[in-house]
């Protein structure tokens, strides 16, 4: 079956379909960089970049989905302006970005639709013609009558993949279709961070504010492991980090945040102790599946996005000491987020970019489930 994908970014989500069938023909993303990196990965795919509220743009999408008898729609809309990692703004303009969505199924009546966003989607409003609508409403309104509509939240983890993420998804059936599309059976086991990077090899940090003999003295394996790490994956690369936060997480047990550690509490280039969030300077689970990957996924200080770290011994005044004192390297965000090992990524891509836009994926590993439902596997 063919698919359009809308608001593609670099084509996070669509990892998996070609393997199970499903090709996507073409795809529309706004950012220029984006495009360009969605059409390396996906050079097959007819990339057309421009902005979707755009009317040439939406011709030119419609255009291509006719010529190639496209049956399946799948929008993912920007979720900044309901997502409570963003500003949680109503009137936000890129809520308003299912309007176009709407536009292009009416005009080219596939059979199947996959929309997701965050949950919040479900329950924003947006002012239509100077009338304020819930954007499910908006949907019912202008589809309910040749579409089968269904609504779901879902966490990801509850599908295999290692990585708590709610989301909404809506799934449509145009009216004269056999198949209704519905949403896979939840897996029975989770999978945790343990069964996803619980086999790799400790990685030390880079801390950019020590001098090199005092670094070494702190890290004195720094260079086999990185050798170690890269080996695996020109992803693996030791984060850099500096030393009063790299100080603080190595004395901060798997699961903890370093605000409950005594001796070893956060603290500010002046000495002051950090105020913060428990999530922050917070280490992740070994027997959970992860948090939810962000898009500020680099630092010690952002929400959950330190290594669980493995107890490896005591300093000289008898404290215990855990490995890992860093974020999660991209390789094993990668992993997280269900990506193929061998995605076709250009080795090129800059690491702090990619970084960022895994952090505003759905996991490919989920949306491969979906749509293998669909096509009865």
């Amino acid at each position: 079956m063919n698919a359009v994908s809308l608001f593609a970014n670099i084509g996070v989500a669509e990892a998996y379909l070609e393997e199970i069938g499903i090709n996507v023909v073409a795809a529309n993303e706004l950012v220029e960089r984006r495009a360009k990196l969605y059409s390396e990965i996906y050079p097959t795919t007819h990339m057309i970049c421009g902005d979707i509220k755009s009317q040439m743009v939406i011709d030119e999408i419609v255009y291509n989905c006719i010529k190639n008898n496209v049956q399946i729609v799948m929008a993912t809309p920007p979720c900044q302006g309901m997502s409570p990692a963003g500003q949680m703004d109503a009137d936000d303009e890129r809520n308003k970005l299912i309007y176009p969505v709407i536009e292009i199924i009416n005009k080219i009546m596939p059979k199947y639709v996959f929309i997701e966003n965050v949950p919040m989607f479900l329950n924003t409003e947006i002012e239509i013609e100077g009338k304020r609508i819930l954007i499910p409403k908006l949907l019912e309104k202008n589809l309910a009558d040749r579409y089968i509509i269904k609504q779901y939240i879902i966490n990801t983890e509850d599908y295999s993949v290692p990585q708590t993420r709610e989301r909404a998804i809506i799934l449509m059936t145009r009216n004269n279709v056999n198949s209704i599309w519905n949403l896979p059976e939840k897996d029975k086991k989770k999978v945790t961070m343990r069964d996803a990077i619980g086999d790799l090899p400790m990685v030390d940090p880079f801390v950019k504010d020590m001098k090199s003999n005092e670094f070494h003295k702190l890290f004195p394996e720094f260079e086999k492991r990185k050798e170690e790490a890269l080996k695996i994956s020109r992803w693996h690369n030791p984060p850099h980090h500096i030393k009063r936060q790299v100080i603080a997480m190595m004395h901060t047990p798997t699961g903890c945040t370093a605000f409950d550690n005594k001796n070893y509490y956060p603290i500010k280039e002046n000495g002051e102790p950090v105020k913060g969030y428990r999530n922050t300077y917070k280490r992740q689970n070994w027997d959970t599946a992860a948090y939810t990957v962000t898009m500020d996924n680099r630092k010690i200080s952002s929400q959950n996005n330190v290594h669980p770290g493995r107890l490896i011994g005591k300093d000289k005044s008898g404290n215990n000491i855990y490995s890992d004192p860093r974020a999660l390297t991209l390789y094993e965000l990668m992993i997280i987020m269900s990506l193929p090992k061998n995605w076709p990524v250009p080795q090129s891509t800059s690491e702090a970019f990619l970084r960022r836009i895994i952090g505003e994926g759905i996991p490919p590993l989920f949306i491969k489930k979906v749509f293998a439902a669909l096509l009865g596997g």
